[in-house]
């Protein structure tokens, strides 16, 4: 298949353009910068996605389009106005591209969304596809918006959409706090949360990569919203002893009552960091809103080795 792909040389896309290249299709990479586009691939320069994006001409002949390019959740927010500026990107620019491939052509639309269209974190049950939406904040909200704009633009032209919904997305290139989670356990700086009993569901980018490629692929995958993930949710303990293990260390985790971490996150201002650490995301791997079936083929623990090692060598690399 022919397969244009947004946000072709970031993390996520990087890999992903690589897998589908492997696995035989042809991509047309989408990238803000002349020169950017992975091996491989035919480049497509688009410096701004938006409402007003001029896609005329760029997408006819492509039989998929995987829309991996957004404004990007951050811990440490600098607009003024987030919600504008999400809803610009992730919503008006996603409505306007599907538009187009609608006009131009295209069969299907993957759009890669995320968990936080859910909610922010779980109880006793994990998140699953057809639980209500309750997005809380500015990015989860404009994901949300841009998933039912496409169901209107579906219900309105013959363009197949698929939404894929992930947590927080680990693996070699990986950047914010997954790479501080791994230079914690490489420091050997002992970390007071060997009694955290929680579960936080993570993808590894291959799962990722994987479950996008056949979402593009296969036909039962049309009209789904399927939660990607690992089959295995890891608490916080259980999260750092892998990572050590890789390491060939010891995990150092002392115990301490997770409500005196609670109050000492209110206490310093670092709520939402300890909530984090210590709270539940748990998502249902693989569950659909159809009866599409798709199961995770990379295991936790081999993804988990596999980003130690790129994050060692990275390291040893290093001047």
């Amino acid at each position: 298949m022919r397969i244009f792909v947004t946000g072709a040389n970031g993390f996520v896309g990087s890999h992903l353009v690589s897998h589908l290249i492997a696995s035989g299709h042809t991509v047309t990479a989408a990238v803000r910068t002349q020169g950017m586009a992975p091996a491989g691939s035919t480049e497509s320069v688009i410096t701004d996605i938006g409402p007003d994006s001029d896609w005329n001409g760029r997408l006819g002949g492509h039989d998929v389009v995987i829309h991996l390019a957004a404004r990007v959740h951050v811990m440490s927010e600098t607009s003024e106005n987030p919600i504008d500026d999400f809803r610009r990107v992730n919503s008006g620019g996603t409505r306007s591209l599907a538009t187009a491939a609608a006009e131009q052509g295209v069969r299907r639309f993957v759009y890669l969304s995320s968990i936080k269209v859910n909610g922010e974190s779980t109880g006793s049950d994990p998140f699953r596809a057809s639980d209500p939406a309750r997005p809380l904040d500015p990015y989860g909200v404009s994901k949300h918006e841009a998933e039912v704009a496409l169901a209107e633009i579906a219900s309105a032209s013959e363009l197949e959409i698929v939404v894929v919904r992930t947590p927080l997305v680990y693996g070699p290139g990986v950047a914010g706090n997954f790479v501080k989670t791994l230079w914690l356990s490489a420091s050997g700086i002992p970390t007071p949360l060997k009694s955290v009993r929680n579960a936080r569901t993570m993808c590894s980018v291959w799962n990722l990569a994987d479950i996008l490629e056949r979402s593009a692929r296969e036909d039962a995958a049309r009209g789904a919203v399927v939660l990607a993930g690992d089959a295995y949710s890891p608490s916080t303990p259980e999260l750092l002893a892998r990572i050590a293990c890789a390491m060939g260390k010891r995990p150092k985790t002392f115990r301490f009552p997770p409500r005196l971490l609670t109050l000492g996150g209110r206490l310093t201002g670092k709520s939402a960091v300890i909530s984090r650490l210590t709270g539940s995301l748990e998502v249902e791997s693989g569950s659909c809103s159809t009866s599409w079936t798709w199961v995770a083929p990379h295991s936790f623990e081999q993804s988990i080795d596999r980003t130690v090692e790129w994050y060692v060598k990275s390291r040893e690399d290093q001047p």
